[in-house]
């Protein structure tokens, strides 16, 4: 990283730049703002650290100068001890930070290296936007770590492990590793383990020869053939019954897999790619799930934030799902959205989809209120404002979300894979959700 230091005061300018230069960075300096600005026409500079009271400039006007130039350059403001009125107005013209004087050079360099991280982070989701051709609008901090892990991984053929909540876009995460991977004109299957049940896991894995089984009338192909020199994406790899793990081992070890029914292998050349909602660790150690297998499938492991935690990434999902839903002809009133924003999401950006695309439905006009919005989303607010109200909030969330179970259940005669389409949500949540209310 490229530093240019500008400080009136020389001492001040050889001490930083003394100190930087044993830090590894490559400094520039200058003892006039005018100097500065002909400094960075000239070289790639990459941070400015500036003082503010400085004759012919302040440090807050050069800071305009340099957004003139290039506004990608990072300014971290010099201020002297109290001038938070000058450090905010810096601030809001969009500098990274401001540190007291006299400087402690210890917080420096944890902002400096704050800062190379982000860049960093930065320069990796602008890879993969020129490489997917897609805009990545995020600023959650953790997703875009990820992003920058992607970015490492992507062309390798190391196995993933994508760990989090269920409805947290875990399979939106494997596609963007296969499509920026070296086989992204091969193919990507997508298998959902928790949906296939445990007698028929062998044959949709491996496929069968005719004749393999009572009703094996043809032969069939199974995932792993048919995602040969592609992607294989094994959503809810924890559902795999144990019988079955060691084969998959097997496939990951050989590279090859052996059809129902046949006596012959067929080499394969996949990138395994799996996700679970579970606690896989707490799995191995209870024996629920092969040591070997896992450490396997996990050389690299993502994990994703719910959605309660990137709140700050709310609003794009809105945006998104107003206009994949009705094409911007619905908006939503800022009261809505300040609820929206506020809510804790069990089912993550999934129920936030249920609950747009729901909300598009039953608007009266062109605007979402705060009427449309489902009874847990309007109750969460409101228990959450109302200090009079000596109630526990997890608790009535529980009993609201009982209750809707329940209505669906009973709306979908007991049909456990009809009542999680009503609730927008996955048919191995429901399944937990019955067992744990006891239904």
């Amino acid at each position: 990283m490229n530093i240019l230091i500008v400080d009136d005061e020389m001492s001040q300018v050889n001490l930083l730049d003394g100190f930087l230069k044993k830090q590894g960075f490559t400094t520039f300096t200058a003892t006039s703002p005018i100097d500065a600005l002909t400094i960075i026409k000239k070289n790639s500079i990459d941070l400015v650290i500036s003082d503010y009271k400085m004759p012919e400039l302040t440090g807050e006007e050069l800071f305009l100068e340099i957004k003139k130039i290039n506004p990608e350059i990072k300014f971290i403001m010099l201020t002297a001890f109290g001038s938070i009125e000058t450090a905010v107005n810096v601030l809001k013209h969009g500098a990274v930070d401001f540190i007291e004087k006299p400087v402690n050079l210890e917080t420096l360099i944890q902002k400096i290296q704050d800062i190379e991280e982000k860049h960093i982070i930065e320069n990796s989701v602008t890879v993969i936007e020129n490489k997917i051709g897609i805009k990545i609008p995020f600023k959650n901090k953790k997703i875009l770590e990820i992003y920058n892990t992607i970015n490492k991984i992507a062309t390798s053929d190391i196995n993933v492990l994508i760990l989090g909540e269920s409805g947290t876009g875990k399979e939106v995460i494997a596609k963007t590793i296969h499509n920026l991977s070296k086989r992204a004109d091969k193919p990507f299957v997508a298998v959902n383990c928790a949906a296939i049940p445990e007698n028929l896991f062998e044959s949709e894995f491996f496929g069968y020869e005719k004749g393999a089984f009572t009703g094996a009338v043809s032969k069939k192909k199974g995932k792993f053939f048919i995602a040969n020199n592609g992607t294989i994406f094994l959503d809810e790899i924890c559902e795999i019954p144990v019988y079955l793990q060691s084969k998959l081992l097997r496939v990951l070890q050989e590279k090859e897999i052996e059809p129902l029914g046949s006596e012959k292998t067929i080499p394969v050349n996949v990138r395994i790619i799996s996700a679970t909602n579970r606690d896989i660790k707490e799995m191995v150690k209870n024996e629920e799930f092969r040591e070997d297998l896992y450490y396997r499938l996990n050389v690299v492991s993502l994990n994703l934030p719910p959605l309660r935690e990137r709140r700050e990434d709310i609003p794009v999902f809105i945006d998104y799902f107003l206009k994949n839903f009705s094409n911007n002809r619905i908006t939503v009133s800022p009261e809505a959205r300040d609820l929206l924003i506020k809510y804790h999401y069990p089912g993550n950006i999934r129920e936030l989809e249920n609950i747009i695309q729901r909300a598009i439905a039953l608007c009266s006009g062109n605007v979402i209120k705060t009427k449309d919005l489902p009874e847990e989303v309007k109750l969460a607010q409101i228990l959450e404002n109302d200090s009079n109200v000596n109630l526990n909030l997890n608790k009535e969330i529980e009993k609201l979300e009982k209750k809707l179970i329940l209505d669906a259940l009973e709306s979908s005669q007991w049909n456990k894979s009809k009542a999680a389409e009503l609730l927008g949500i996955n048919e191995r949540v429901i399944r937990y959700k019955v067992k744990k209310y006891n239904l």
